[in-house]
Order: structure tokens, then sequence, then C-alpha cells
């Protein structure tokens, strides 16, 4: 098997001809857009299952702070976890995400763009710059003035005094 490292970083090159050939989205990183389901749809059932899940997490944790002997903090930690985080996910879902299946949800749009190389085309290089560099010129040497050259400036005694002034309301 013939490997192949960067000669100046070490880079292993072995999955660039693959990032080249896809117009840079990783092969290996599929995403869920496959599933028929909309993600308007899967989000109101995650949402169903995190306020169903109240009814066996309050009592578990009645039970825990009963067994325990302390104060039922747990129990509002539960409901208020998941009754208004399952009815708070469900509004999520209605309001924000898409009916449509297929279409990725916000997430998986930010992990696909953080998975392709968007710069690279499929020949590597850009195109070629219309303004050639010849036409460029130095620019104009400017009164440049050294940091030495520079007056510090100074408070006076009086503005000091006033500083240390208490002014008292009258």
């Amino acid at each position: 098997m013939d490997t192949n490292y960067c000669s100046r970083c070490g880079f292993l090159l072995a999955a660039v001809g693959d990032l080249l050939q896809t117009g840079g989205v990783n092969p290996l990183a599929t995403t869920r857009t496959s599933s028929k389901q909309s993600p308007r749809k899967r989000g109101l059932k995650q949402g169903l299952f995190l306020f169903l899940l109240t009814f066996l997490v309050a009592p578990l944790m009645g039970m825990v702070t009963v067994a325990l002997n302390i104060e039922p903090f747990l129990v509002g930690f539960a409901v208020v976890f998941c009754f208004i985080g399952g009815l708070l996910r469900m509004a999520y879902a209605l309001m924000f995400e898409s009916s449509e299946p297929g279409v990725p949800t916000l997430e998986e749009k930010v992990l696909a763009g953080a998975n392709s190389l968007h710069s690279v085309k499929a020949n590597g290089l850009p195109p070629q710059s219309s303004v050639p560099a010849q036409n460029y010129f130095t620019p104009v040497a400017g009164n440049w003035r050294d940091t030495n050259d520079l007056q510090p400036t100074s408070v006076d005694e009086g503005k000091t005094q006033l500083l240390e002034k208490d002014e008292t309301p009258q």
C-alpha cells in the first residue's frame, strides 16, 4: 500500500484525492438525509418522547427523594426538564423545522458546511487573475513618524488637584 505525506507539513494525503473527486465533501461523513421522515416529524417524535418520559422519571425521582429523605428538588428538576423540555421541542419543530422529507436540518447544514471545502474545485486551482502583477506599483512614501518623535502629553498640577478634591453635593 502506498502512503503519501506532504513533504512540508507531514499531512497524510491518502484521502485528498477522494475529497477532490467529490467536490470537497467528505465521502465518509454520511448524513441522515436518506431517511423518509421530515425534520418536523422527527422533532415532534423527540418532543413527545421527552414529554412522556416525564411520567417515568418524575416518580422515580420521587422514590429516590423519599428513600434518601431529602427535599424533592429532583422531582421538580425532572418535571421541568422532561415536561417543559418536551413541549418546547415540539413547539420548535412546529415553528422552525421543514415538513419536507429529505430537507437537511440546520444542524445537518452546519455539519455539511464544516465537512466541505468550498474553495477546492475539481481542477484544483482558482482561475487566472485578470490583473497582471506588473500593473501594480509601490505605494508613495508618506510622512511617517517614528514613535520616538512623538511628544508625551502630561497632566499639569491644576488638573491633578481637581481630581484629588472631593466634591460634596450641596
